[in-house]
């Protein structure tokens, strides 16, 4: 049995490669600095070792036949000093992942800047639902699976072999310290969404331009026979398309390809694929974003075969993921979630979301500002328009350099910003009422804010 040792374990793409080589046969064990939910849960259940932190000493605790190194992973570390000056051999997760498990099958690679949790676990789902038991490893915990990634399975028609599909988040952050394309290239997709895409990774990326060339990068690596489901309703992706195409292209949310109709208050709406009414899809998920989604896994899940019919039925079973619109816990009649959202639009989007659902009760946005994008400030002036449809918006400056009380000043007596986090917590629950929703948005572990508040809640 072969042994791998991967360096930033407690990531969620790295923690679904675990998961992923556990399930082949490999002895698997791995370092991080920390580990939060749902990761650590996920790696535990499987019986994955994991050394905390990043020193030189674990190479002898773990001797493995090679090591796996996450884009966590920085040139000074201790950890990855001593993989080099040892020469032992090193890979990257992309790479691994792309050599010991996507070869040869038909990849459907999920890309943007936002949604792709959300999609891939739409899709796989949709496939699972048709009986293609597909592989997949998604930077999330599908509601409907329970776990984050897993090897293809026995298709329902053919118990006897193994699927050929596989879905996969496709993200566009850089692949390794010593790999600098984006994951992406490494997956070579038959089946591609590209969902959007905006300026964001403000850490690697120099400006939109930079990252436009990494989906071109992508789109090259498409074949001719495969297709790319692209949102029509995005310039950027039109223009980065514009610089080379081989494959052929159908849209959503354009009147040309596929578009949603009827819309009904529980949420439900009618697929169009041409103008001319498709399938329906009879689900409680809120906000166009998500039947945008839901759109390019129709047309995806059809080129592998998932007529629409049966796609509209599976995304009526559709549970979501976790960390997307949570629902953490309910004390004192106030509502807990968790989400993922940390870029601005995304904010807007998560709001936006939760106001259609619950109309015109309270609103408190709590927000932690922790991607590496958001710690340079780089987007912090798009974040009071973001927010603006929160009742009252509380964002942590804790972990940040910038002033966060000037950023977001144009929300005015709404905002409450503080740095101590027991402070923070605690004015959060004394501002909450009876029928309010505290909506957390976060792509860190937040210092388990979400159990402390519901703790303060239920013991006044």
């Amino acid at each position: 049995m072969k042994h791998i040792h991967i360096i930033g374990i407690g990531g969620t793409f790295m923690g679904g490669v675990a998961a992923i080589a556990k399930e082949a046969g490999f002895k698997v064990t791995g370092c991080d600095a920390k580990m939060y939910p749902p990761m650590s849960t996920q790696l535990e259940a499987l019986g994955i070792g994991v050394h905390e932190g990043f020193d030189a000493a674990q190479l002898d605790k773990f001797p493995a036949d090679f090591y796996v190194i996450g884009n966590v992973a920085k040139r000074g570390m201790e950890v990855v000093e001593a993989v080099m000056n040892r020469g032992l051999p090193y890979v990257s997760g992309p790479q691994w992942l792309a050599e010991n498990v996507l070869q040869g099958r038909w990849v459907l690679g999920v890309a943007g800047t936002h949604g792709k949790t959300t999609t891939a676990s739409m899709l796989a789902w949709v496939l699972e639902y048709a009986g293609l038991a597909p592989g997949f490893l998604i930077g999330g915990v599908p509601q409907n699976f329970s776990v984050s990634a897993r090897l293809p399975q026995a298709p329902r028609q053919d118990p006897h072999s193994q699927s050929p599909f596989f879905v996969i988040e496709a993200d566009e952050y850089d692949t390794a310290f010593f790999d600098k394309r984006s994951k992406f290239v490494h997956y070579r997709p038959r089946t591609a969404i590209l969902n959007n895409l905006e300026f964001d990774h403000a850490d690697i990326f120099a400006d939109l331009a930079a990252i436009q060339t990494q989906f071109h990068h992508l789109v090259r690596t498409i074949p001719s026979d495969g297709l790319i489901v692209a949102n029509g309703t995005e310039q950027n992706l039109q223009d980065t398309l514009d610089k080379g195409c081989w494959t052929p292209v159908e849209t959503f949310g354009t009147a040309s390809g596929w578009q949603t109709g009827g819309v009904a208050a529980d949420g439900s709406f009618d697929v169009l694929l041409h103008g001319r009414q498709a399938g329906r899809v009879a689900w409680s998920l809120m906000g166009e974003h998500n039947r945008m989604n839901a759109l390019a896994v129709i047309a995806a899940a059809r080129h592998a075969g998932v007529d629409v019919q049966t796609a509209c039925e599976a995304l009526s079973a559709f549970k979501n993921v976790k960390r997307r619109m949570e629902i953490k816990g309910e004390a004192d009649g106030i509502t807990v979630y968790d989400d993922f959202a940390h870029h601005p639009t995304a904010i807007a989007t998560t709001v936006a979301g939760l106001r259609q659902k619950v109309g015109a009760a309270r609103i408190l946005a709590v927000l932690e500002p922790r991607s590496n994008t958001m710690k340079l400030g780089t987007m912090k002036a798009a974040l009071p328009e973001s927010l603006k449809e929160a009742d009252k918006v509380f964002c942590y400056a804790g972990g940040v350099d910038w002033d966060v009380a000037d950023a977001l000043a144009p929300l005015g007596g709404k905002l409450h910003t503080g740095k101590d986090f027991d402070a923070f917590t605690a004015a959060v629950a004394a501002e909450a009422r009876p029928g309010d929703h505290i909506l957390v948005m976060s792509n860190g572990g937040f210092g388990g804010i979400h159990d402390k508040l519901l703790a303060l809640l239920a013991g006044r």
